[in-house]
């Protein structure tokens, strides 16, 4: 089990132990890594940030696993790095759950699911201290340029910046090189595909970015059917982005849609109402691979209506998928490609009433209900599986649900450093 601070100050842990909380740390940016593989590209982020110069206190690790990792192993290696941080993998998440009073929630969050990164939020909205949140995944190491600190800026950014839409409402975040390597990321949606781009240049003021996606050279996030049509068995691809692939950052126009792949993916507090990870994989539909795709679409939706942005580009990372089976992503993405064919429509047309506080997460909140309720209220029989978007929408309730649970019971844990 991970180490807690409640509001006495004293700091609980597995075995009993107690310890005093570090008083030279305030961390506000959580960082959560689902993995269960290659947990030591921790290591390389750390190194990026100290070689810039980025203050390593301001970072707590939240590395989301399992039970067959060796969680032992991942804590010494956060002392090791004497960065602040904790552990969970299923055992402890459940504890997590019970001691925070919302176990009969913890069905939001599947297991053994690159969606749990939806348990990170729960933490992050657990602990108020955080104002931002990062995701990386275990397979992608950054470039030289100064990560946390980019992001950083762009969650900051006020002025002028390219702006893409299409005449399909979507906006492909490879559009810069599209015309030599003809790629997609995945979860675009296959009928929006040759598409008419359009950009210009947009003035963005101080606090609308809300969110920073940061993009990836080497493997392309692509999903299996053009994996296949690019020749490749092993989930990989055979074409490959670089640096030289992305000249500029970008935003998309409003009521374009894009992409979001939380790879590499910096966020302000206040989106998480609106950002949960899709309940992927562990279903009846056996629907999986669009969590993060999903939660981008409900994400752009509520930037929209609420005037904020999604900031694309740099910081870059290497992603260095492991070869795997493209049959095996194949067959967990076929059960819901049409089904994102569709999603977004259902969302297009969702309009929100007026807002009934002018705090910024309970406008995302006000937002994603409205968007959940068109799911869980509607038919859907015209589409395979379409009862996962109603589902879908039932969870979406839950998560606000959720949410208001740990709000209610207020922010009973810091985060503490890892023992030195």
């Amino acid at each position: 089990m991970d180490e807690y601070t409640d509001r006495s100050g004293t700091t609980s842990g597995s075995g009993g132990t107690d310890k005093p909380q570090s008083a030279d740390k305030d961390c506000d940016i959580c960082v959560i890594v689902p993995t269960i593989r290659e947990y030591d590209c921790v290591r390389a982020y750390i190194e990026n940030a100290r070689a810039h110069d980025f203050d390593t206190d301001r970072l707590h690790f939240v590395l989301v696993t399992e039970d067959f990792c060796d969680t032992d192993e991942m804590r010494a290696m956060l002392d090791d790095l004497g960065v602040d941080g904790a552990v969970f993998d299923g055992s402890d998440r459940e504890e997590w759950y019970e001691r925070h009073g919302i176990t009969e929630y913890a069905h939001l969050v599947p297991a053994a699911s690159h969606a749990e990164t939806s348990f990170g939020l729960l933490y992050m909205w657990a602990n108020d201290t955080f104002e931002y949140g990062v995701f990386i995944d275990d397979d992608t190491l950054p470039h030289n340029g100064d990560f946390f600190g980019r992001h950083m800026r762009n969650l900051a950014f006020g002025g002028d910046i390219e702006r893409v839409r299409s005449d399909e409402q979507w906006v492909n975040v490879l559009y810069q090189r599209a015309d030599e390597h003809g790629l997609y990321p995945r979860g675009y949606p296959y009928s929006a595909m040759d598409e008419t781009v359009e950009t210009d240049t947009v003035e963005v003021g101080s606090g609308e970015i809300v969110a920073s996606q940061g993009l990836w050279t080497n493997v392309p996030d692509l999903d299996a059917v053009r994996i296949l049509m690019d020749g490749d068995l092993e989930g990989q691809a055979q074409t490959r982005t670089t640096l030289e692939d992305f000249d500029r950052d970008f935003v998309a126009a409003d009521g374009n849609y894009l992409t979001v792949c939380s790879m590499n993916l910096a966020f302000r507090r206040e989106i998480i109402p609106a950002f949960y990870q899709l309940p992927m994989d562990d279903n009846e539909w056996d629907v999986g691979r669009f969590d993060d795709i999903w939660s981008g679409v409900f994400l752009k939706r509520a930037c929209d209506f609420l005037g904020a942005r999604i900031y694309n580009g740099r910081p870059l990372c290497e992603h260095n998928k492991a070869p795997r089976s493209t049959f095996d992503d194949l067959h967990n993405e076929v059960a819901g490609l049409e089904l994102n064919e569709h999603l977004w429509e259902l969302v297009d047309e969702v309009e929100p009433g007026p807002l009934r506080s002018s705090d910024a997460a309970d406008g995302y909140a006000a937002v994603f209900e409205a968007m959940a309720r068109r799911l869980a209220e509607g038919e859907f029989d015209e589409y395979r599986n379409g009862a996962f978007l109603t589902h879908v929408g039932e969870h979406m309730l839950g998560w606000l649900e959720c949410l208001d649970e740990l709000g209610a019971a207020g922010a009973v844990e810091t985060p503490v450093a890892a023992d030195d």
